[in-house]
């Protein structure tokens, strides 16, 4: 066997260089899908921002209900990691082979309060629930989103569900049952912590933090779903979002860890 070596003549190396040099940054560049529980908005658009600086890939955030994510998923919506407002969501997928087997985590423990966007409306025992004079009571669907379904378990241990059922604003989301509030179309309701929570403290209004013995832990796992296995991008920002930078963030919304 033999082998034959050629000399480019000088002047073609370096359109050949320039080529590589201007597709180099690109090569290594990937995108990652990503679903989104609703409540987690925030954080995840300040850690995909980072994310995409630190590392160059590009990420696309898709938010909405836990359930309904999942229902996306299982008709084979095309995501690559799923962050999920729960723990038992991701457990379903992993029984159901959906994900890459090992790769799920819990990245951040949920708080449910009650908030009203007046301020001085609320105070921090929720005695407004059992007085009951407010006319709307904004909650996020609980079949489909966690902290509606923690909503549901508060006031029923405050054993307040039946008088306070009739007052119900459903929102299809937690992102749905804040602006209900937000708008003035509920006086108060249950929202995640992190949608009203800013450098420390709520932001805006008045907030009585549920305590949690009155509901379920709300401990937010996430995956990487089946599809994401040989996607780079996705296999980097799970490990992103164990890190340092993104655990930052998170605890400054007013999660756990």
């Amino acid at each position: 066997m033999s082998f034959r070596f050629y000399r480019l003549p000088a002047l073609a190396v370096f359109p050949v260089l320039a080529v590589l040099a201007t597709l180099s940054p690109t090569v290594h560049a990937d995108e990652v899908q990503v679903a989104v529980a609703a409540n987690f908005t925030a954080p995840m658009k300040a850690i995909a921002a980072e994310f995409e600086q630190d590392s160059g890939h590009k990420v696309t955030a898709s938010f909405g209900a836990t359930g309904g994510l999942y229902t996306q998923i299982s008709n084979g919506a095309p995501f690559d990691v799923f962050l999920s407002a729960d723990d038992s969501t991701p457990i379903k997928l992993e029984k159901e082979g959906a994900i890459v087997p090992g790769s799920r985590f819990t990245y951040a423990i949920g708080t449910l309060v009650l908030w009203s966007a007046k301020e001085g409306y609320l105070d921090d025992k929720g005695e407004v629930l059992k007085k009951g004079d407010f006319q709307h009571l904004s909650i996020a669907n609980p079949k489909t989103a966690p902290y509606g379904t923690a909503a549901i378990q508060a006031l029923t241990k405050l054993g307040l569900l039946e008088s306070l059922q009739a007052k119900f604003v459903q929102g299809e989301n937690i992102t749905q049952a804040y602006q209900f509030i937000s708008t003035g179309n509920a006086e108060l309701g249950f929202v995640a912590l992190s949608q009203v929570y800013k450098d420390g403290k709520v932001s805006s209004g008045s907030a009585w933090i549920v305590p949690g013995e009155l509901y379920e832990s709300i401990r937010q796992d996430a995956v990487l779903l089946g599809k994401g296995g040989n996607n780079p991008a996705a296999r980097a920002l799970v490990d992103y979002l164990k890190g340092p930078k993104a655990a930052a963030i998170i605890k400054s919304y007013g999660y756990g860890l």
